[in-house]
């Protein structure tokens, strides 16, 4: 089955703008660089190497910068003009997407040490089991502000709890959602069609899908990193810096 990628990188990036190095003021996120390269290049080069050749790059913020950087890789923009949320950013890749038949792979740009051996286990896991989608987890010695994975024995999700809507048995849970799922793609695009943006930031989340699937009948799975770290996304100066090292290391 043919699989497809989504890669989110729209976003501002607020908080990695504060005391910025000259020239970096206004960049967006995605574009902050890490060993010399753009944290996006690093997610494209992981899709890539995974094997999937058909790769969708939804842009909003300064976005004609990364359309010029990126002009001679063979991936396809997506503008996502208003950014209303990780759903909203997969809805823009829908017109793209009307007649095809198979997965998709959803990624954030902010998550540079992907490797390209877990995407491929990710397609895999979801293909095997006939999932109508596959969350990739990992289990964290404190899973902090992160939300819960509240999954069956045989790794079947029944619910991605929020940490402010955990219960305290629910608290103690160490598996957490990383942002980078596997969908089947009609399935996909079906439950984003009733998503709403019922919260406080009005936006529509990927992460509604899973239930909105699981309410449907279909079956959707999680699936732990054997790496942690690697799945680690960017918010600050201070993040990044940390996967900096992280990537020195060879993690």
């Amino acid at each position: 089955m043919k699989t497809v990628a989504v890669i989110l990188g729209a976003g501002k990036g607020v908080r990695m703008q504060s005391d910025p190095p000259a020239g970096e003021a206004g960049l967006p996120k995605v574009f902050h660089k890490l060993a010399g390269k753009p944290m996006l290049e690093h997610v494209i080069d992981a899709v890539k190497e995974a094997g999937i050749e058909k790769v969708f790059v939804v842009v909003g913020h300064k976005k004609e910068m990364i359309k010029d950087y990126f002009k001679g890789h063979d991936v396809v923009f997506v503008d996502q003009d208003q950014q209303l949320g990780t759903g909203h950013a997969v809805m823009m890749a829908e017109p793209h997407l009307k007649d095809f038949q198979g997965q998709v792979v959803v990624l954030a740009g902010d998550v540079p040490l992907i490797k390209p051996a877990t995407i491929k286990k990710l397609i895999e896991f979801n293909l095997a089991r006939r999932a109508s989608a596959t969350d990739l987890t990992a289990v964290l010695p404190d899973a902090g502000n992160y939300g819960r994975i509240v999954r069956k024995p045989d790794g079947e999700i029944v619910r991605i709890v929020e940490k402010k809507d955990a219960s305290p048995e629910e608290l103690k849970i160490k598996e957490i959602n990383t942002g980078t799922f596997c969908f089947n793609a009609s399935d996909l695009f079906a439950a984003l069609k009733e998503v709403k943006a019922e919260n406080a930031q009005k936006e529509y989340y990927l992460t509604d899908t899973i239930e909105i699937l699981r309410s449907h009948g279909k079956h959707v799975y999680a699936l732990a990193t054997d790496d942690p770290f690697e799945v680690l996304g960017v918010n600050t100066k201070e993040e990044l810096a940390r996967l900096e090292l992280l990537h020195k290391r060879g993690r």
